[in-house]
């Protein structure tokens, strides 16, 4: 449900296990859509990785029915997203939400 004024859309959950070795253990899963500004070309495919690989959550980004893992230029590039389109990006694991933020910036502003 984004407009153009308002080009990303974030969802976000978290659950917690308990362990028995009496620690919980929270996990959160974060959701994000972006329209994009620009073609998703080698440069901001190459950003997408470098960040993506600085993470420690499971992240995808999805387009057209495919999904991803961004840590790879190849397979970021690969999705075919154009101008105008919508990628979600979605991460689950302990820092979900910085990764789900950090490259839906990237996406809200390629070049």
């Amino acid at each position: 449900m984004s407009t153009s004024s308002d080009p990303v859309t974030t969802t976000a959950t978290t659950t917690s296990t308990y362990e028995s070795t009496s620690t919980y253990e929270t996990t959160s899963t974060y959701e994000t859509a972006v329209v994009l500004p620009a073609d998703l070309h080698a440069r901001p495919a190459g950003q997408l990785a470098r960040a993506a690989a600085g993470f420690t959550s499971a992240i995808q980004l999805e387009h057209a029915d495919r999904t991803v893992n961004p840590t790879g230029v190849l397979a970021v590039m690969g999705l075919g997203a154009t101008a105008g389109s919508t990628v979600t990006v979605r991460a689950e694991g302990h820092d979900a939400e910085q990764a789900v933020t950090a490259l839906a910036a990237l996406l809200a502003t390629a070049e």
